[in-house]
């Protein structure tokens, strides 16, 4: 039994609001037979709102409180005997309006010559009133509406276009999937019209061993919700029914409430948009959906593959930590905390969102050179030889080694953290026995978090100590031991950074 009922695609009325058309006149007989003309008038299943103003005067506060007047019907003669005339002059270029249609209206043809008036005002017609016969009359009502809706179609294309240039760079610049898919939805939006709609954008994937995930690429309006990065969403079940059935048919489907769009991006892969809609999609709309799914798909693609790499790399490097961790037999959760711990300290200090997102991930490496380090001086429960001990420092400058040589970001600052995360701030550390600002502010941030994490963790040779003992160590060595400035910002939050550390507890 197909998923999509008779009873989902009947036509149904239109949601979109009238077309207003203006009536400016003071003789009220005028407004009568117009309205009584017009009052059963439909164009593109929308019926008129008609509104009226009796002078000028009450004709150039309708427009200054109504934007979206498709039409206005104005008398020459009213106050005075080129009242009309003044306020059309008043609409064009006092209050910029060059969408509204305008059409003159005169009981005395010769007061005001058609080919003067035309030539020195911007208007859309000029009539007789005895030349508005009821035909004649819906016949101008259709054209100035017809053309109201096209200038309209224009002038938003417009505004999607400007708002398209405007946004490229941070869609160029989204660093996920998630945020480049609302960058781009939300000017498709504007482009497309697409008034209380909303656009869900998501990707079919089979990978190599049959698994198939539904990932949201971006979302807006009622299912904005369902937008989450790095992760596979639960979509409601009504959509997924839905979605499922195109995927079967491999074709889009279109009702009055609704679009799914069918685009296929490689041999295991598919592009659907879910469009829900508060009015059929015209030919346009359709087409440049298509040319959006069809085009935009590439660069998801091409994100999609950058996040998988990304989110492996991230991954390796936590296998890569936590074997050294083991390696070290250190506490099975420094790795986790100190990555938690850095990322707080760096929003603390307003640092850049690169940097943060950066430091979360580089912070893990800051022992990676123990690995060129003798288990025998690694698991030594006593105290190290002076020359153990030097041996031990150099797990510093080797981490630097092992990282330095890569181009990309986590790695370059893992190795700046791996070199730096021993120096002090009175220049008394290893290995360079760098002091001050000279340390990079990474290596600054690893220094305390580190050793905060160690005083506060039971090790073989000592136990925990209390919260007290380390906020009066950090007082003692800062601008010692420590930036003074960091120091500052640990001890402020102290209460958080120990619910941080809480997030990744010690095995037993």
């Amino acid at each position: 039994m197909p998923l999509f009922k008779k009873s989902e695609i009947a036509v149904k009325k239109s949601k979109l609001p009238p077309w207003k058309v203006v009536i400016i006149d003071d003789e009220r007989d005028v407004h009568k037979v117009t309205k009584l003309t017009l009052q059963k008038f439909t164009f593109e299943n929308r019926n008129l709102e008609l509104l009226s103003a009796y002078s000028a005067k009450e004709g150039l506060e309708l427009f200054k409180n109504t934007p979206d007047i498709a039409l206005a019907f104005v008398d020459v003669v009213m106050e005075t005997d080129e009242a009309g005339l003044n306020l059309i002059d008043t609409i064009r270029n006092t209050l910029k309006n060059r969408t509204t249609r305008l059409v003159l209206r005169t009981g005395q043809p010769g007061q005001a010559p058609e080919e003067e008036v035309i030539s020195r005002y911007d208007i859309n017609d000029y009539k007789s009133k005895t030349e508005l016969t009821s035909s004649k009359l819906k016949s101008c009502v259709y054209t100035a509406i017809r053309s109201y809706r096209d200038i309209q179609t224009i002038e938003e294309g417009k505004r999607g276009i400007e708002g398209v240039l405007q946004s490229s760079s941070s869609i160029l610049e989204s660093q996920s999937l998630g945020q480049f898919g609302t960058a781009v939805l939300k000017q498709t939006l504007t482009l497309l019209n697409l008034n209380n709609s909303v656009l869900y954008l998501s990707a079919q994937h089979t990978d190599l061993y049959g698994h198939t995930k539904m990932t949201v690429l971006g979302a807006s309006g009622d299912l904005v919700g369902l937008s989450k990065e790095g992760v596979s969403a639960e979509i409601p079940d009504e959509i997924a029914e839905k979605v499922k059935e195109v995927l079967e048919k491999k074709s889009h489907f279109q009702s009055e409430e609704l679009f799914i769009g069918y685009y296929p991006t490689g041999k295991d892969s598919h592009n659907i948009l879910y469009v829900e809609l508060s009015e059929p999609l015209n030919k346009f709309q359709l087409k440049t959906l298509e040319m959006f799914a069809s085009n935009v798909s590439v660069i998801f693609q091409n994100l999609m593959h950058k996040e998988d790499i990304q989110h492996t790399q991230k991954e390796l490097i936590m296998v890569l930590s936590d074997a050294i961790e083991m390696r070290s037999k250190e506490t099975g959760g420094h790795v986790k905390r100190v990555m938690l711990m850095s990322e707080f300290l760096a929003e603390k200090l307003f640092m850049s969102d690169e940097f943060i997102e950066t430091i979360r991930y580089a912070s893990a490496l800051h022992d990676v050179g123990k690995i060129s380090i003798p288990e025998t001086i690694l698991h030594k429960p006593g105290k190290l030889t002076p020359d153990e001990w030097e041996i031990m420092k150099t797990h510093a400058a080797k981490g630097y080694e092992l990282l330095a040589g890569s181009d990309k970001i986590v790695a370059k600052m893992g190795a700046i953290i791996a070199k730096t995360h021993h120096e002090r701030w009175d220049g008394e550390g290893y290995p360079e026995g760098l002091a001050g600002d000279d340390i990079p502010i990474e290596g600054r941030i690893m220094a305390i978090v580190d050793v905060v994490d160690a005083l506060l963790s039971k090790r073989c040779y000592k136990p925990p100590w209390s919260a007290e003992d380390v906020k009066a160590y950090l007082t003692e060595n800062a601008g010692k031991q420590f930036d003074p400035i960091i120091t500052h910002v640990m001890l402020e939050h102290f209460d958080q950074i120990q619910e941080i550390r809480a997030q990744a507890p010690d095995e037993e």
